[in-house]
């Protein structure tokens, strides 16, 4: 019972400071994304030697020079105006979250197949060698094995208990189960919420950046008695354009990876639920 004991203080301390990093990361990334966005906008596409008139009086520490002319389409972006360094930044946060979420769910996911796994400890736990079992949870190390191992640990307390009758053993498993899922399943999901938030937030963004760009569209058209400035009226269409196209793609990035993760998340939670029966209805039939 100590061992047990023991095993789950250690769980819910790397669960606790799993949750410490991940909020670090949560509150850390957007504003180091959002930074480092007006900073490639900035100091990168708003570099002066790309602009065959760079503004003069600029410095470096000028918040929005006006360049104008860029050399090329890569330059060009810069004007799509005050909204692209924050686009940018959104495209970073899927970048940072989609790599730090691939990172956990990889390693949730185990060193072997989950269904591999499951067949491996059925087939042990028939011939009623949990040792061995729990032994396959330790080779695993992903989630449903945390969870296996959890629940095994209990099973194999539960054998030797004379007290309890046959469903409250199966009951006091389960729990383990339930109890080992409640600190697994928080890990995987986190900070999935920035993903499905850019892939909304992205296009509106996008459309605040094309609503501004056709303001100036509108107002160069209407500047020098209704003829307009065709430069300026150029400036303007793409600041509609760059800035549609980057938050049309940054969320359509933000949204296939949220796919691809959260299904990885579901075939894990599938092999927790499958964890937790088998180990359930074994012992119901095996020790009655």
């Amino acid at each position: 019972m100590a061992d047990l004991n023991k095993s789950t203080a250690k769980t819910a301390t790397k669960a606790s400071v799993a949750k410490q990093d991940g909020n670090l990361i949560s509150w850390l990334a957007p504003i180091l994304c959002t930074i480092a966005g007006y900073c490639i906008w900035r100091y990168i596409m708003g570099d002066a030697d790309g602009f065959a008139k760079p503004d003069k009086e600029s410095t470096l520490f000028t918040f929005w020079p006006g360049h104008k002319d860029p050399n090329d389409a890569f330059h060009r972006i810069y004007e799509g105006g005050i909204i692209v360094p924050l686009l940018i930044g959104m495209f970073l946060m899927v970048v940072v979250f989609s790599i730090e979420r691939f990172m956990t769910i990889y390693r949730a996911l185990g060193n072997s197949s989950i269904t591999n796994f499951v067949r491996q400890v059925q087939f042990h736990l028939a011939n009623k060698n949990v040792d061995a079992a729990i032994a396959e949870c330790d080779k695993q190390r992903g989630s449903v094995g945390n969870v296996m191992k959890a629940g095994l640990r209990r099973y194999k307390e539960m054998i030797s208990e004379s007290n309890l009758s046959t469903e409250q053993k199966v009951m006091s498993i389960q729990k383990e189960v339930e109890e080992a899922t409640a600190l697994e399943l928080p890990m995987l999901q986190k900070n999935l919420v920035f993903l499905s938030t850019i892939t909304s937030v992205g296009t509106l963004v996008a459309l605040l950046g094309t609503v501004i760009g056709m303001i100036r569209s509108f107002a160069a058209l209407g500047s020098e008695g209704g003829g307009g400035n065709s430069s300026d009226l150029a400036v303007g269409i793409s600041e509609a354009l760059y800035n549609t196209a980057l938050g049309i793609g940054t969320s359509a990035i933000a949204l296939i990876m949220y796919n691809v993760f959260t299904t990885k998340i579901d075939s894990i939670t599938h092999g927790i639920d499958e964890s937790g029966f088998t180990l359930t209805q074994s012992f119901a039939s095996l020790y009655k």
